[in-house]
């Protein structure tokens, strides 16, 4: 429980930090990444509204990043429908704090390894 306490307050502390001094395009980058790393595939079902209000921006400003990101090639985005088409791409956008925190998680709660 220790090591999940830990982690989590590196996400907590990061996002707060992430949150006030990074761009619209960065938080979304950031967001879609540790959406994918909760599930499996490159498709998320979500739409701006909903990442609007998780990132705590207007939709607006998502709509603007998603485009910027998908006329990049690194997304294709459709009604509520994201496709993660260059996750490489997704990262070099994203702020180091995806990198700090899934660091963190990958230190303190590696995965366990199938026999």
């Amino acid at each position: 429980m220790l090591c999940y306490t830990q982690a989590l307050l590196t996400q907590i502390s990061h996002t707060a930090m992430c949150n006030r001094y990074h761009s619209v395009d960065q938080l979304l980058c950031r967001w879609l990444l540790q959406s994918l790393d909760r599930q499996h595939g490159n498709e998320l079902l979500m739409t701006q509204e909903l990442i609007a209000n998780m990132l705590g921006v207007r939709r607006e400003g998502v709509t603007e990043a998603a485009l910027r990101l998908q006329a990049a090639g690194i997304i294709h985005y459709a009604r509520g429908h994201i496709w993660v088409l260059d996750r490489a791409g997704l990262e070099a956008r994203a702020c180091d704090c995806y990198r700090v925190v899934k660091r963190e998680y990958d230190r303190l709660l590696p995965a366990v390894q199938a026999a």
